[in-house]
This record gives C-alpha cells, structure tokens and sequence, in this order.
C-alpha cells in the first residue's frame, strides 16, 4: 500500500468544543417553534412547582376545608408565609400593597431560586450531542440552567417591570401615572402660577426634565435586573465546569455549596427588587 492510500484511509480524529454561549442553545424543532435547553429545564421548574403545591394543598385541605389546627408541613409554610409577609412589609410600608404584590413576588423567587438550583444537578451542561456545521463540531448540552440564559432574565425582567406600571396604572390611575414620566402638570401649573412666583418659569421646566429621566431609569431597571441575575449564575456555572476540567472528584463541591447560597440569594434579591419597583409605582408623587 502506498503512503498516499496510507495517508486517505487514515481520519484525524475532529476536535469537538465546548463553547461557553451567553443564550440558550436549539435542540430541537417543532414546527416554527424552537425548543432550547434552558426553555426544557423552565418547564421543568414549572412542572415541580405545580406538581409540589397541589400535593401539599391536598394535604392542608380536607373535604374543601382549610385545617384549622395546622401541623406538619402547614406548620412550616405558614411560618415561612409570615416571615415572607413582614419582610415584604419593610419594603412597601403597607400591608394592604403587600397582600396584592407578594402571590406575584412568591411565584417569581420560587422560579428563580429552583431554575438556580436545577442548573446544579449532575449531567446539566454534562451530557449532550455534538453538533457539526460549516466543519466545526461543538458539544450542545441537553439541559442548561434556565437563569443562565440571558434570555430567560431579560423576559423575567420585562415581566416584572411592565407589571409595576400596569399596577401603578390601575393603584394611582393613568393621569397619576404618566405625570412621572411626561410631567404635563408642571407645564399646566406654570399659566396659572407665573404672576405670583416667576421662579415657575425655571423650576417647572426642571421638574418636567426630571420626569423625562425616568424613562431612562426604567430601562436601567430591565437592565440590572436581568444582568445581576444572568451574572451571577453564569458565573457559576462557568466556574463548576472550570473545577470539573481540572478535577471531577471532591474539588467542585465547596463550589457546588457556593452556588446553592448564592442561588438564595440572587431569587431574593430579584424579589425584593421586583417588590420595591411594584411599591414606587403605586405610590403617588406627592408621598
């Protein structure tokens, strides 16, 4: 056999990566519609939610009736419904706000903080297939962290700050509302109030600046919210799969408990952020 036959028949083994992306990557197609990996493991969250809560519903529930002695497991949510009610007081300084806004609040820190946990189960960006195109092969993961996906924080984003309006609306009404953004009554104020202070003349106009600015301030809220959350877990995930490269075994598990805590932490501060935006835009100017 010659060295050229020698040189076809043999195949050079193709290097396969594995790309750290900051969004989610397609696995799979139905239709138009496109199935990413972090978009299976948010379903997933959603599935243990219901699934958990409509358990212990039907154990807290008895024939259509709430137990009036609670034990076991009522004890433990009951405890934790209290804490969460005098802790979300603290920030809007009003029980009546937060009995409206915390059901919203509960439901988003318990998505965040089980998509954080989830993403730190065994073979979650572990076990995948490898995808060729254009002659480069790239490892996809099955399942990603739905919190490590910018996508995924940026729509929990938008949901929480466009929420804050709709609210503001409906608490304050619309004229209330708009005047933070577009500040129409320091313009009507200005025909009325000229002769007996000029200084209208300066201040309002100010004033009305000011409101503009608010615009912007609400981006920098989608902004943050969505950063802070996508960050921190992503940060995470890139330094277990760094410990994982190095070695497999033990080392990755101070890490792992790292992780746990800083999963607590960034729901809870996405809470308590998406709580004091509902709380400034139910809150009229004047207070």
């Amino acid at each position: 056999m010659s060295a050229e036959n020698v040189q076809e028949n043999t195949q050079v083994p193709q290097e396969v990566s594995h790309e750290i992306t900051l969004f989610s990557e397609p696995i799979a197609h139905i239709g138009n519609f496109t199935i990413t990996n972090s978009l299976i493991m948010s379903w997933l969250t959603v599935i243990i939610l219901v699934t958990f809560f409509i358990l212990v519903g039907k154990k807290i529930v008895k024939k259509g009736k709430v137990r009036k002695a609670p034990k076991g497991i009522q004890n433990f949510f009951e405890i934790i419904l209290e804490q969460a009610l005098d802790m979300a007081d603290s920030a809007t300084g009003d029980r009546k706000k937060t009995v409206k806004f915390l059901p919203v609040v509960l439901a988003l820190f318990l998505f965040i903080l089980v998509n954080n946990w989830l993403g730190l189960l065994p073979g979650v960006g572990t076990i995948g297939f490898v995808e060729t195109a254009n002659g480069h092969s790239a490892f996809v993961p099955y399942l990603r962290g739905g919190t490590a996906d910018l996508n995924t924080t940026l729509a929990l984003s938008l949901f929480a700050v466009i929420l804050s309006h709709i609210l503001g609306v409906v608490w304050i009404g619309v004229w209330n509302h708009l005047n933070k953004f577009i500040n129409f009554k320091a313009f009507l104020q200005i025909a009325g109030h000229v002769r007996k202070d000029p200084m209208v003349l300066i201040v309002n106009p100010i004033k009305a600046f000011v409101s503009v600015i608010e615009f912007i301030g609400e981006i920098a809220k989608v902004a943050s919210l969505s950063l802070r959350l996508f960050g921190n877990i992503f940060a995470g995930e890139v330094l277990l799969g760094s410990m994982m490269a190095i070695f497999a075994f033990m080392l990755p598990l101070p890490f792992m408990f790292l992780e746990i805590i800083v999963g607590i932490v960034q729901a809870l501060v996405f809470a308590i952020l998406a709580l004091v935006f509902m709380s400034i835009a139910t809150t009229a100017e004047e207070h």
